[in-house]
């Protein structure tokens, strides 16, 4: 729920509500320490969303460029217009280029929190849970390629492999074949069509986690080309460390966080800062559910 001060009411006018940025963040302390933000330093936040860590760099008095590709999470920064923030559209994966653009080169932190935003998930219309009923986009960018365009024209085995590669569900292909039979019934359009029609698929499903939820994991992983962009973003956070830079990433599931490891242990320009992930503790996790599958690896630049 938002505050009568709280700044990032897109309806306010920028500058208003002065800096503070609202939204709580995951591993905040956690964060801080890995990346030790001072006045004068200069920060890439790669995935700005809500702009809680941004808020923490900022207040440390970092300068932080915050890229984000969400056009509610642009707004809302805009709208802040908090000093000493930069904000760049584009996905986190073009981050050296979206930097070269405002004339820099070179920084002493970069922050990626992978995966979709809270006030992504929470907002109903946008289509990422199956718990409420929406239209099926799953678009972080909320351009290109929908979730309806996935499940509605891919063959039988393009959608298992995506629901097997991705959620990582080992009835991937009954799943496929499912949503196939149903879509010549009627086209897909809807977040609770789909749950529904994965729930059928799982025999004897009775209670517990939802079997959707690895289906529609897939699906917005693919349809944001999350991993891709993962990759990519890590290698361009490389390249735009300064000798002694640091790297922090939050992942939040196997797949990304598999991704982070392998990436920091094959890199030579990079010095991993954890043997392990560091998690979130008891306290914040009974605080705020979504923090307990939160994972955060560092690295150090140790080459120029």
């Amino acid at each position: 729920m938002q505050s009568a001060a709280d700044p990032f009411d897109p309806d306010l006018t920028p500058g208003a509500a002065g800096d503070t940025l609202s939204h709580v963040p995951v591993l905040a302390a956690e964060v801080l320490e890995m990346l030790q933000p001072a006045p004068g330093k200069v920060f890439v936040d790669g995935t700005l969303g809500g702009a809680g860590h941004t808020g923490l760099l900022l207040a440390a008095g970092a300068t932080v460029y915050g890229i984000d590709q969400d056009p509610y999470a642009l707004s809302r920064a805009r709208a802040a217009n908090p000093q000493g923030l930069t904000v760049l559209e584009g996905n986190y994966r073009d981050m050296a280029q979206l930097l070269a653009g405002v004339g820099v080169t070179q920084v002493d932190g970069v922050l990626l929190d992978i995966g979709v935003s809270s006030f992504q998930l929470d907002d109903t219309g946008r289509g990422f849970s199956y718990h409420t009923e929406a239209p099926l986009d799953m678009r972080m960018s909320q351009s290109g390629e929908s979730a309806a365009d996935v499940v509605n024209e891919y063959d039988a085995e393009e959608l298992a492999s995506i629901i097997y590669e991705y959620g990582e569900d080992r009835l991937s292909r009954r799943i496929a074949r499912a949503i196939v039979a149903a879509r010549e019934q009627a086209p897909i359009e809807t977040t609770v069509q789909l749950a529904d029609i994965v729930k059928r698929a799982y025999p004897g499903f009775s209670k517990g986690i939802h079997p959707a939820r690895r289906t529609f994991q897939a699906l917005r992983i693919h349809v944001n080309d999350e991993l891709g962009a993962l990759r990519d973003g890590l290698a361009a956070a490389e390249t735009l460390l300064a000798p002694g830079g640091r790297l922090a990433v939050i992942s939040f599931h196997s797949l990304e966080d598999r991704i982070v490891k392998r990436f920091l242990l094959g890199s030579e320009g990079l010095e991993a800062l954890t043997k392990r992930p560091v998690v979130a503790s008891e306290e914040e996790q009974s605080g705020n559910p979504r923090a307990r599958s939160a994972k955060l690896r560092g690295a150090r630049r140790v080459t120029a």
